[in-house]
């Protein structure tokens, strides 16, 4: 029994002894640190389709300048890895309300990848002035019926803002001749890509010289269609818990001022934070509404906000 013992305690001090040297070996020591840096962490290549089109038109990859140029958009948005989680994330929540408004105007669905580049499907804010999901100017929402102005501002209005965002596309289509120009339109104007396509004697956005933004647009498009369309391929990994989702809404009709919205939405068990989130276009705390104008504000269904 005793020499039982002494080999039990002579095998546990081994036992013991090799622990403490494996521990040495694996001490986060600069050395292992980058050599596991290297081992967990690695950049590869992409390998461009063969085949990439936007709205049904082909985009000719043999081309080695359209190659390249596919390959940097695609690299640029595989590896901003945090942009892209946010866009599969902010993408389930927004494209179900984007895509039937595209399909009922007759706009190829892919244009929704437009929205995402222009704003990352937030209520974004340019410089020049260009405002919401889609990034309508003033003028230009004016002219398509929306009121834009310091106290309502329906750009911000997403269903509102896509109608509009669907005319201006059909009408460049009908101008220019392709989806591919309407979209690179969306970003340089009409004016612009069709004085462009004068200049330089050609008939197709793949064979225009353009500036560095209007020159990536398109490329922008196909790249985060690929990549959104394909996450697992692009190494993308989440749950479908992990995408935001909308908030089930129900709507009230104000065809009067607001004198005080913090006080309105006390009316529907929310505050005045909650009652903005589901309704950006009300710029203000209060609604003149001098006209008498019927317009329709979306209130969350109880249970969502606690």
């Amino acid at each position: 029994m005793e020499i039982v013992q002494k080999a039990l305690a002579f095998v546990g001090l081994l036992s013991l002894c090799a622990l403490f040297i494996y521990a040495l070996q694996d001490a986060p020591t600069d050395e292992n640190f980058e050599k596991k840096l290297i081992n967990d962490y690695n950049v590869y290549a992409l390998q461009v389709p063969e085949n990439l089109d936007f709205a049904g038109e082909s985009m000719p990859l043999k081309n080695p300048d359209i190659l390249e140029r596919m390959d940097r958009e695609l690299l640029v948005n595989t590896y901003w890895q945090s942009n892209g989680l946010l866009m599969f994330k902010r993408s389930e929540k927004y494209f179900p309300i984007i895509e039937p408004i595209l399909a009922k105007n007759g706009i190829p669905d892919d244009f929704k990848y437009l929205a995402v580049i222009e704003s990352g499907l937030t209520n974004a804010v340019s410089p020049a002035g260009a405002r919401g999901v889609w990034q309508i100017m003033p003028a230009t929402g004016r002219e398509n019926g929306l009121e834009v102005n310091d106290n309502v501002d329906e750009r911000y209005h997403l269903e509102k803002a896509t109608e509009v965002a669907c005319k201006y596309l059909l009408k460049s289509k009908e101008e220019l001749g392709s989806w591919t120009l309407a979209a690179a339109a969306y970003n340089a104007g009409n004016a612009g890509v069709s004085k462009r396509l004068k200049e330089q004697e050609v008939t197709g956005y793949y064979d225009l010289l353009l500036g560095e933004e209007t020159g990536r647009y398109l490329f922008r498009i196909v790249a985060l269609k690929e990549i959104l369309s394909h996450p697992a391929k692009y190494g993308f990994n989440f749950r479908e818990k992990d995408l935001y989702k909308n908030v089930p809404t129900y709507t009230v009709e104000v065809d009067t001022a607001v004198t005080d919205f913090s006080k309105f939405a006390q009316n529907f068990r929310i505050n005045y934070k909650i009652l903005k989130l589901h309704n950006p276009w009300l710029r203000e705390p209060y609604l003149n509404n001098r006209s008498r104008k019927l317009y329709h504000i979306e209130i969350p269904k109880e249970g969502y906000y606690q």
